[in-house]
């Protein structure tokens, strides 16, 4: 499981960054990679990128302004010419089936892939035997939301060893205890699957918020994940305008994180005012003096989510 970044400016792109999109790559768990916003060249940047839109399973776009959405169209297009012939699934705000219904009917787009379209105003998005997707409602000046995703847990190892002596080899045996369920040996001895396997493997959360002030909805799809993600559109001596305008900063995202118990912060979606690397440093120190596990987000890289202790 990775974090992969495509764009982390806010509002318009820049020479040195694009803007808003994120990909979970999800190779080893699922064969696939999800896309967190879609802001304009999002495409071009997944060409540059170890991802391939043949493998883009879902979409979630968290509000429907431009800097997180143009990059949409193009990119759903342009999958289908690109190997894409599984189903996609596109999770947004209300107003989204719309947004692509029409840009899709006007310019006589044919996608040759089930496209299934899902508005929704936060809840419990999707679950299946590996993971779970939450979603609520932050505070933008239009619906903006943050989304939690958390990976179940997995059984333990099995020990081999004990198995071994009680005649029990590789095989379906195996596939049961960790199933849950219990087997009985040749000699009838019942092994419980608590006999047998070690400590279950904690599942990694996730928390990727949409443009935000600060607020209470934060705090629960934050709560203890592993990796947080959150914007730091300006820096705390301009508290002020980011209220006004209805974003964050750097130090209220680390404050998030410390009050939320993550384990990492990401920080993301600055302001193009930020375009030389020591104002970005004095944007990632501004945020460590208070959760010292911050990072800045940059573009084309890989950063593995691990399981915090």
């Amino acid at each position: 499981m990775d974090l992969y970044f495509m764009g982390t400016n806010a509002g318009v792109p820049s020479l040195e960054r694009n803007v808003t999109s994120l990909a979970l790559r999800l190779f080893d768990e699922r064969r696939s990679f999800w896309l967190f916003d879609c802001g304009e060249a999002t495409q071009h940047q997944i060409l540059r990128s170890p991802l391939k839109l043949s493998k883009l399973e879902f979409i979630f776009i968290t509000h429907l302004h431009g800097d997180h959405l143009f990059g949409l169209p193009g990119l759903l297009s342009s999958r289908a010419y690109q190997g894409g012939d599984t189903p996609l699934v596109l999770f947004g705000p209300p107003g989204i089936k719309r947004f692509v219904n029409t840009v899709l009917e006007l310019s006589e787009s044919r996608i040759n892939y089930r496209l299934e379209i899902v508005e929704h105003e936060g809840g419990s998005l999707f679950e299946d035997a590996s993971f779970r997707v939450e979603s609520a409602k932050l505070d933008h000046r239009i619906d903006s939301y943050g989304y939690r995703i958390v990976e179940k847990s997995q059984p333990g190892k099995l020990n081999q060893e004990l198995l071994a002596k009680h005649g029990i080899s590789p095989g379906p045996l195996y596939g049961r205890l960790k199933r849950g369920e219990s087997i009985q040996t040749a000699d009838g001895t019942i092994l419980r699957p608590e006999d047998v396997l070690g400590e279950p493997k904690r599942g990694r959360i996730v928390t990727i918020l949409g443009d935000t002030r600060p607020c209470p909805a934060e705090q629960p799809l934050a709560d203890r994940a592993d990796v947080l993600v959150h914007e730091a559109t300006f820096m705390h001596d301009l508290a002020e305008t980011a209220y006004a305008y209805h974003h964050s900063t750097a130090r209220q995202a680390a404050e998030v994180a410390k009050h939320s118990e993550c384990k990492s912060l990401y920080l993301t979606h600055f302001s193009s005012r930020y375009k030389y690397e020591h104002q970005l440093e004095q944007l990632l120190s501004e945020a460590r003096e208070v959760f010292p596990d911050s990072y800045l987000a940059q573009e084309h890289e890989l950063y593995p989510v691990l399981r915090g202790e």
